[in-house]
């Protein structure tokens, strides 16, 4: 049987890149699994203040790094991106990284695709536009000469001159059986933040066995329990309004009026937070118990990070490996 995997989160949301870096070094030393990056152009809510570049910063924290595998979780590659680039940028960041990154890709949020200028599809269009990007990634990612004239997208005369040997992974978002349908053919692993055992479930048997099942978690652990919730509330009391909500929202703005009437006893429940590391563990465990392979926390805050890798990670991967 193979063991759980533990991950940390970079939220590009609420860092920035040097410290990001700094935070990935850590998390490695510490013994985590693997780490993902967010991949936004705009903060969710203008309090966490942060949204840099995230291949730029995986560049860095894949020179910076050794051992740890990296992800991206997720990175849309219908609007803000080409689907033609997302290909040259992981490939990229597969040699960098010596084998070590994964490319988890999802259909998107208004809220980072909108910059662009080109409006925002409705969910049927940005689930056929995401299978036909990934069908487009794979022919790149083989190094050989592409043409493609699909849909959605178009590629003249292209190649990957720098390809890995081996092809990048690529997990996909999925949240239902239409979903899984589209993708599980095309997707090597997939990606959920709900601990939904009925959706992996559906996933095995149309997929088949021996995929990852990558899961996020967030946390704000701190050892004071008021100001946990108090953090948690102010930079991340969005999460409750949910992905059917989430992906259609365009602006900051949008997502403080959204979320003004969640209250911090609401994102508490949501939300493991204070200094409990077991209630932490009891949520990892919900992960775990529905069939997940993976998860990746998210500590809330910017400005808790350093005390939580130094004061409670440790200690915390202890007693998940434990389970």
């Amino acid at each position: 049987m193979v063991s759980a995997r533990f991950g940390y989160t970079l939220m590009t949301e609420q860092s920035g890149p040097r410290e990001l870096v700094g935070y990935a070094t850590a998390a490695e030393a510490l013994g985590f699994d693997f780490e993902v990056s967010s991949d936004h152009f705009t903060p969710w809510l203008t309090t966490q203040g942060h949204s840099p570049n995230a291949w730029v910063t995986l560049g860095a924290v894949a020179q910076a790094t050794s051992t740890v595998e990296l992800m991206t979780y997720v990175t849309c590659p219908t609007m803000r991106y080409h689907p033609a680039v997302v290909a040259q940028q992981s490939a990229t960041l597969q040699l960098l990284s010596e084998g070590r990154f994964t490319l988890g890709l999802g259909s998107g949020e208004n809220l980072n695709e909108h910059v662009v200028g080109e409006g925002w599809p409705a969910v049927q269009v940005r689930q056929a536009m995401l299978e036909e990007a990934m069908h487009l990634i794979r022919e790149l990612h083989s190094g050989e000469l592409v043409t493609w004239e699909g849909d959605y997208f178009r590629v003249d005369s292209a190649r990957i001159w720098d390809a890995p040997d081996t092809p990048v992974p690529l997990a996909v978002a999925v949240s239902g059986d239409s979903s899984i349908e589209r993708f599980s053919d095309l997707a090597d692993h997939l990606v959920a933040v709900e601990p939904d055992a009925d959706l992996l479930t559906a996933w095995d048997e149309a997929h088949g066995p021996g995929s990852r099942k990558i899961g996020q978690m967030p946390i704000s652990w701190d050892p004071d329990e008021k100001a946990a919730i108090a953090r948690a509330h102010d930079q991340f009391r969005w999460f409750a309004g949910g992905w059917s909500v989430n992906a259609d929202l365009p602006t900051p703005a949008g997502f403080a009026g959204a979320s003004q009437f969640v209250r911090p006893e609401d994102v508490a429940d949501a939300i493991p937070c204070g200094p409990d590391l077991d209630k932490i563990v009891a949520g990892v465990k919900e992960y775990l118990d529905a069939g997940f392979t993976d998860v990746a926390l998210v500590q809330v805050g910017d400005e808790a990070q350093s005390r939580f890798l130094d004061e409670a990670a440790g200690p915390l991967l202890e007693k998940l490996r434990a389970l």
